[in-house]
């Protein structure tokens, strides 16, 4: 049962807030959604454990279907960053605020951009693409994800001021952001040949995510001693992360989706 550790505790965590907000609202949603949610997330993680091939992809479309499909197309959530200052300026508790407080504000200090490998409904799609490893040095151009952030907040805030912020409004907004971040998504992983670049220059998403995941209590170690420094880890890494290198500091620390590619790659099993 030692290597299911982490999948119980995650399951664990997630029914904990499930029962909280459940206790604390009398909303039998929140139990059913963040309930469903942790069971895909633990299940995935103890199919990971067990080194079963398609544990990750499990993961992304049981959370990230039912995000997109359930929660946004059908219940009309705003999922997105501008739903999140929607709710936000709005002064409402509601679905876009729990989730980035949950997934992206706060999560990360325990399982850093586990988002970003495991949930996010763009990256699901994206990862489809055949570009799995990155075939270049990456580009010097994520200064673009700070520009998307500032324009979706300028965004919300004049739909406010012309008192155009509703709902209806949040699912159109919902609706054509979803498009053209699949469509971008996919030019540049073309352009790039590499899956994850809309994630690394483009995303406003990791705005939030970055900063927290630096304090990850759940990242990949490594063992220095064991690591022979064949590269192999490095090679397969979709975002371009230091893997060999136990240092917080290593490069593009705060990037890694937990993916495990790295660990699959290493013949000493030097990552854990």
């Amino acid at each position: 049962m030692k290597k299911y550790k982490t999948a119980i505790i995650l399951f664990a965590i997630f029914e904990a807030i499930a029962v909280s907000l459940w206790l604390s609202t009398g909303n039998l949603f929140f139990l059913l959604n963040f309930s469903y949610i942790g069971l895909c997330i633990g299940i995935g993680a103890g199919l990971m454990a067990a080194e079963k091939k398609y544990a990750r992809e499990f993961v992304q479309f049981g959370v990230g279907a039912y995000m997109l499909v359930f929660l946004g197309l059908i219940c009309k959530e705003n999922m997105q960053i501008e739903g999140f200052w929607y709710y936000l300026f709005s002064g409402v508790v509601g679905a876009g605020v729990l989730h980035y407080a949950i997934a992206k504000i706060f999560g990360p200090l325990l399982f850093g951009r586990g988002w970003c490998g495991y949930c996010c409904w763009t990256a699901m799609i994206l990862d489809l693409l055949p570009y799995k490893q990155p075939q270049g040095p990456r580009k010097k151009i994520g200064y673009i994800r700070y520009i998307v952030f500032a324009l979706s907040l300028i965004l919300v805030l004049l739909l406010f001021h012309f008192g155009k912020a509703t709902k209806h409004t949040m699912f159109v907004i919902f609706l054509i952001g979803n498009l053209v971040y699949y469509v971008v998504g996919i030019i540049l992983a073309i352009a790039f040949k590499d899956n994850r670049a809309f994630c690394k220059y483009i995303c406003p998403v990791t705005v939030f995510l970055k900063p927290m995941s630096y304090f990850s209590a759940l990242r990949v170690h490594c063992d220095e001693e064991k690591c022979i420094q064949c590269g192999k880890c490095l090679k397969v890494c979709p975002m371009d992360v230091e893997v060999n290198n136990e240092s917080c500091k290593r490069k593009n620390a705060t990037e890694c989706i937990l993916c495990n590619q790295c660990k699959k790659a290493c013949p000493v099993k030097a990552l854990k």
